[in-house]
């Protein structure tokens, strides 16, 4: 029978306790919300204050940071990290190894490419062009990424 309750050596010593989670076997802190629906894959963690919605999916690797929220069926690939107090909206894709800044904004629906960095304190907002966001145009991710709107 597997654990229900982990302990991680966070910082020199410094012991932080997670539990499971039913839906993945993820590491969720006790602080944290999380939806009985929701996915949490079995190496990705959820810190304190952190809240993930309905129907979501969290991947393998990603770590969704304190005070995140992750709203209802967002995706959220492999190796992702959701920084401390971000937003991602209802319905929005985070691809693989995408990282999202401390207080960065997703609206609902936005689809962002794998390796896509958005950074701190960004709304990353559609632009004139539905396909390309005020991020990509600022020149704040990697070349050959986008971040647009779900169809």
């Amino acid at each position: 029978m597997e654990r229900v309750n982990e302990e991680v050596e966070v910082n020199s010593g410094v012991i932080q306790k997670y539990r499971r989670h039913s839906n993945g076997r993820g590491l969720v802190s006790p602080a944290a919300r999380v939806h009985a629906s929701a996915f949490v894959s079995s190496t990705a963690y959820v810190e304190s204050g952190a809240q993930v919605n309905a129907e979501s999916w969290i991947g393998p690797g990603s770590w969704i940071d304190h005070g995140a929220v992750v709203g209802s069926k967002v995706f959220i690939g492999q190796n992702v990290h959701v920084g401390a107090d971000a937003h991602v909206g209802n319905g929005a894709r985070l691809g693989s190894h995408s990282r999202i800044g401390r207080n960065a904004r997703i609206p609902a629906g936005a689809v962002l490419d794998r390796d896509l960095r958005v950074p701190d304190n960004t709304l990353a907002s559609p632009g004139p062009d539905p396909r390309v966001g005020r991020a990509e145009r600022r020149r704040h991710d990697l070349p050959g990424t986008a971040l647009r709107s779900a169809a």
